[in-house]
């Protein structure tokens, strides 16, 4: 960043724990990846390979090449978790994320329905070789909805106590289900209740694939709150929310 007089909010540097950037690659061609990571990656701390893209993209590999040169993280996507465990083939999951060297893995339950506790033990098995990311809240909008902030909270301190490095609040690309409302709106009550717990929030990842819900996030949690399921497109525009460097966060 080029340096002014400005005061703008101090973040942390690379590697940080806190204000995360976890980008989503939904199968981006791979010259555009390539040009988002390195024009942006003091910005970003790790990339998602959506679902389970990874397992249809041609350039995964030299995908993977470029974040590890720019120093970036990446994990497969917890529906892909799920798609092997409905399959019951965990054991093979474990061996695609060793053949490619993965450092984290996400675990999470938003589409299948087990219970959270038996998401947690696989959580407490994967924490033995990866930095485990766990995820709470469901996909479909439905179950979401009968989800409450209790439940939320119980199945954060699951995870947690599992062996989670951080939990991810479910929200999905479109921001239309998990700690969202079927309209987008975030669901208050959740999100009170997670703030008022004292869970570290440098333990929990919010879901924010819109300007709308990064600005709450930020404005109500800080600078440095780790947020995911960022556009590529997105990097450098988060960045600018995160400092007031726009009209939606001026005032912090």
């Amino acid at each position: 960043m080029i340096n002014t007089e400005l005061v703008l909010p101090v973040r942390e540097e690379k590697p940080r724990e806190n204000g995360w950037t976890i980008l989503i690659d939904n199968g981006a061609p791979i010259q555009h990846f390539k040009d988002t990571i390195h024009s942006s990656s003091e910005y970003i701390d790790l990339v998602k390979f959506g679902w389970g893209t990874s397992l249809v993209s041609k350039y995964l590999k030299q995908k993977i090449d470029c974040l590890r040169k720019e120093g970036i993280e990446f994990f497969f996507g917890g529906t892909l978790f799920e798609k092997f465990l409905s399959q019951g083939k965990v054991d093979e999951f474990y061996h695609l994320c060793k053949q490619f060297d993965c450092s984290y893995v996400e675990i999470s339950n938003g589409t299948i329905d087990i219970p959270n506790r038996k998401k947690a033990e696989f959580i407490a098995d994967f924490a033995d070789e990866f930095a485990v990311v766990g995820e709470v809240g469901a996909k479909d909008s439905l179950n979401s909805e009968q989800q409450s902030s209790a439940e939320w909270l119980e199945n954060i301190h699951e995870d947690l106590e599992a062996g989670a490095t951080k939990v991810i609040t479910e929200a999905r690309e479109s921001g239309t289900s998990g700690i969202c409302q079927a309209d987008g709106a975030i669901r208050i009550d959740i999100f009170n209740q997670i703030i008022a717990s004292g869970i570290p929030m440098e333990r929990l990842v919010f879901e924010a694939p819109n300007k709308q819900m990064q600005t709450f996030f930020i404005q109500n949690v800080g600078s440095d709150v780790n947020l995911a399921n960022i556009a590529l497109s997105d990097a450098i525009a988060l960045e600018t929310l995160r400092l007031g460097l726009r009209s939606d966060t001026f005032n912090l």
